[in-house]
């Protein structure tokens, strides 16, 4: 098969498409926090609370997604509708006037993305070599980060000249969104499936039960892991404390993004060659090390220092978490396991956002920052513990 820039041509288009859609979505969300908090008037737990419940519908629908992924064996074509589905709801957000609005306008993108995740990563994963698994992801999730680097460029760059039209903002980043649809047109359906014509097509079911021990274990390290990690738009809240310019938090939504995408396909080769077990386990450590510097420090070079920080442990963990779930669960369950990866992501972010909203509003930045790191190491010492036997190469 012949291969674009050292890749198979699924995994470099899934990487356009990623582009595509961040950038389109990024220039956008970069900018919610101000748009929520400064134009809506909504308070910090009002913003963990919207992107917890979006993210733990997202969840759902991960699940149920990923296992009619598994049932039909079809990838492509649920996956455009979760994309187009998205780019729809950003276009909605040109007409709203309250945050309850923009509420259920997110839940109905987080909609898109739960039905689109799982059967991508499935795609992926079947259209590459097992020993290529790490560094695929890493791929698709630099070029996620390129595009969420572009998306708040472009919003640094528009809203001066749009004279902070935030909605005119919006209508500009739903038609990039139109390009993520062209670039999936060209993705092909793997012409080889991993799972025999014979296999048992699996039950629609919102528990572990059908799944190993080593799966499950990972799944509860990750789950209490996540009740520490907010949502990234909580934590950018942590960039007005550098000033009153509007800019600042795209501004450090854009540093985050850039530490990502440099960082993500070395991290995902690292994964490949020493065992993901111990690249996903430095990421929970920096991950812990850029919450104690952004709730203690309220300076400008140590909250970018943070962001810098978390964006590399975005790049040690997100790609390699999917790469170790798919190496983890059997084939026929291959969409089902990243389904619920996700879920239990989403669930532990609504806890967190919830959570970290609350203290947020009611005792500080700091100290929604110090009870993240808390949970998150109780997170990475049950990661270690009970995955300290289980192989993921």
């Amino acid at each position: 098969m012949a291969k674009i820039l050292g890749l198979v041509p699924n995994v470099f288009l899934l990487g356009l498409v990623s582009l595509f859609n961040d950038l389109s979505a990024e220039m956008i969300y970069a900018v919610m926090p101000a748009f929520l908090v400064g134009v809506l008037g909504a308070p910090p737990l009002v913003l963990g609370l919207i992107e917890g419940v979006a993210d733990a519908v997202a969840s759902v629908f991960k699940i149920v997604s990923g296992w009619f992924s598994d049932r039909v064996r079809r990838r492509k074509v649920i996956s455009v509708s979760g994309y187009g589905l998205s780019i729809l709801t950003r276009l909605g957000l040109t007409f709203v006037a309250n945050f309850f609005q923009v509420f259920l306008i997110r839940v109905l993108d987080r909609v898109g993305k739960g039905v689109r995740e799982s059967p991508r990563d499935a795609l992926l994963v079947e259209s590459v070599e097992r020993q290529d698994v790490g560094r695929s992801f890493g791929y698709l999730r630099a070029m996620d980060q390129v595009g969420g680097i572009l998306g708040p460029a472009a919003a640094l760059i528009l809203l001066p000249v749009i004279a902070y039209d935030y909605r005119l903002l919006f209508l500009i980043g739903f038609l990039v969104g139109i390009f993520v649809l062209v670039s999936f047109i060209f993705v092909r359906e793997p012409k080889k499936s991993v799972v025999p014509d014979g296999a048992p097509r699996p039950p629609l079911s919102f528990s572990l039960k059908a799944f190993n021990k080593p799966f499950k274990h990972f799944i509860a390290s990750i789950f209490i892991f996540g009740l520490g990690a907010m949502p990234i738009s909580l934590m950018l809240l942590k960039a007005q404390a550098t000033g009153r310019d509007g800019l600042n938090i795209p501004l450090m939504y854009l540093i985050y993004s850039v530490a990502f995408a440099i960082a993500a396909v070395p991290f995902g080769k690292l994964s490949d060659r020493i065992g993901e077990r111990k690249v996903m386990a430095a990421g929970f450590f920096l991950a812990i090390i850029a919450y104690l510097i952004l709730g203690r420090s309220s300076s400008l070079g140590f909250i970018i220092l943070g962001f810098v920080i978390f964006g590399l442990y975005s790049a040690m963990t997100d790609g390699v978490g999917r790469a170790i779930a798919s190496k983890l669960v059997e084939p026929r369950q291959l969409a089902s396991g990243e389904g619920f990866l996700g879920a239990t992501l989403g669930f532990a972010s609504l806890l967190a956002g919830l959570a970290g909203g609350l203290i947020w509003t009611s005792y500080g930045a700091n100290s929604a920052f110090i009870y993240g790191a808390i949970m998150m190491t109780v997170g990475l010492i049950l990661f270690v513990s009970l995955n300290s036997k289980d192989s993921f190469v």
